[in-house]
C-alpha cells in the first residue's frame, strides 16, 4: 500500500506556533506520538477561540472531539519550533472536519499530518446541534 506524499505549508490556510518542550521527547530522543494530538487540539482550540467559532467556556454551544488520527512522516525533537497548519475540508450539519499539518522549524514539508473532527453540542445535554450560521461562515474562511 502506498502512502500519499506529505503535504506542504501552502496546502494549509491558518497556522499556530508551538515550541517543543524537553518533556515532549521520549527515550528515542524524539517527540512522542501522543504529543502530536496535543498539538492538534491546541491549534484547533486556539483557532476556534480567537476567531470566535464558539464560546469555549461560556455560551450555549461548544465543541467536542469525535475523531482524531495522525500519520507520521519525520521526527520532531526538542528544541524544534512547530507550526501547526489547519484547513477545513468539510462542514457538516453539526460537525467540522479539519485537516492538520505539523511542520518542523522552517521546513516546507509536513513532519506529520492528520485529521480532527469537532462536533458542535448543546452545553447542557451534550447532544449535537446544527453549526450556528456565524460559526459556519468563520469556518468557511479556511475551507479548501
Amino acid at each position: 500500500m502506498s502512502r500519499p506524499p506529505p503535504g506542504r505549508r501552502a496546502d494549509y490556510r491558518w497556522f499556530h506556533a508551538i515550541t517543543t518542550r524537553w518533556m515532549d521527547n521520549d527515550v528515542f530522543q524524539h517527540v512522542n506520538n501522543v504529543n502530536y494530538f496535543s498539538y492538534f487540539d491546541t491549534a484547533i482550540t486556539y483557532y476556534e477561540m480567537t476567531e470566535k467559532v464558539v464560546g469555549l467556556l461560556d455560551g450555549p454551544v461548544h465543541c467536542v472531539v469525535a475523531e482524531v488520527a495522525c500519520r507520521y512522516h519525520s521526527s520532531l525533537a526538542f528544541p524544534d519550533r512547530v507550526a501547526v497548519g489547519i484547513r477545513v475540508v468539510n462542514i457538516g450539519r453539526s460537525s467540522v472536519h479539519y485537516e492538520i499539518g505539523v511542520f518542523r522549524n522552517d521546513e516546507d514539508v509536513a513532519a506529520a499530518e492528520g485529521h480532527f473532527i469537532h462536533v458542535f453540542v448543546e452545553r447542557g445535554s451534550q447532544r449535537p446541534v446544527p453549526i450556528p450560521d456565524e460559526a459556519r461562515g468563520i469556518l468557511s474562511r479556511i475551507a479548501v
